[in-house]
């Protein structure tokens, strides 16, 4: 069977053989991958690192490599939203499963450890502020999984979701990896995330423009599937879990709850959980 030659306009390089918006060679990228939204907190997370050998910006794509107790490991931004995430995975999917000279998939394949280090908001008052919380399941309010395979996974919040605001596409539904969350303590407490493609209207806030679904944070809170309910909402981890599925990486998403939506209350000392959200990463996966 001849393989196919992905063609130049699929997949970009730059002259030196680097990924097109991540602009990393293969040598460049750990196995380990700690990713952060803001390119800002690139430095907060690889200052803790043992070892820095490589940094690298392109656009809101900032790159630190180096070493953690004997791992090698990258931190990553990503800025915000899954059409970001979109670019991030099918980049980094391809520096360790694609021969970037012969433009051909290898055929030993390589999975990535990829944890986003994000902030969230709760959709529970019984969530506060403070809390560090890993994603179990993750729900797309995106149409990103729309262009891609099938998802092999249960899809029943989806469709609550669907039906409960009359939409016109089904969300999609998608996992942590069972390995990676296996290895958070157990007192970390697991949830069901809520990823949404904005972070005004489709979070229910209201500034000038009025929301279009009335209520959005009360209906969506006291939401039921099977005894479970949705615990918090940001705007990357549904692409991450989705993508990490289709392209056999190991993903999740840990979660410093900065706001409580349903009491109205930010997190005054935000800088600090993020902090042991970034410590809490570092200790548990590259330990």
């Amino acid at each position: 069977m001849i393989q196919r030659q992905i063609p130049e306009s699929e997949l970009i390089l730059h002259p030196d053989g680097s990924v097109f918006h991540l602009r990393l060679l293969p040598e460049q990228l750990g196995s380990i991958v700690f990713t952060v939204g803001d390119p800002d907190r690139v430095a907060t997370v690889s200052r803790h690192l043992d070892q820095i050998d490589f940094k690298l910006q392109n656009r809101e794509f900032i790159t630190h490599t180096g070493w953690k107790n004997g791992h090698h490991v990258s931190v990553i931004s990503t800025g915000m939203g899954t059409d970001n995430i979109e670019i991030l995975m099918t980049e980094l999917d391809a520096l360790v499963n694609v021969d970037l000279q012969t433009r051909q998939v290898k055929a030993n394949k390589t999975s990535l450890q990829i944890i986003r280090i994000g902030t969230s908001g709760s959709l529970q008052e019984d969530i506060p502020t403070g809390t560090l919380l890993a994603s179990e399941i993750a729900i797309g309010m995106d149409t990103l999984m729309a262009y891609y395979p099938e998802l092999s996974g249960p899809q029943d919040f989806g469709q609550a979701i669907q039906a409960e605001l009359g939409l016109s596409f089904r969300p999609y539904q998608a996992a942590a990896s069972t390995k990676l969350l296996g290895m958070l303590d157990a007192s970390i407490p697991r949830g069901i995330t809520l990823t949404c493609p904005g972070f005004y209207a489709p979070q229910g806030r209201e500034v000038r423009l009025k929301p279009r679904f009335e209520q959005l944070i009360e209906r969506l809170a006291a939401l039921r599937v099977q005894g479970r309910y949705l615990t918090n909402f940001e705007m990357e981890t549904a692409g991450y879990y989705a993508l990490g599925e289709l392209l056999g990486h190991y993903c999740i998403s840990l979660n410093a709850i900065l706001v409580n939506r349903p009491l109205k209350k930010f997190d005054g000392d935000g800088e600090k959980t993020v902090e042991r959200a970034i410590q809490t990463a570092l200790a548990t996966f590259a330990g």
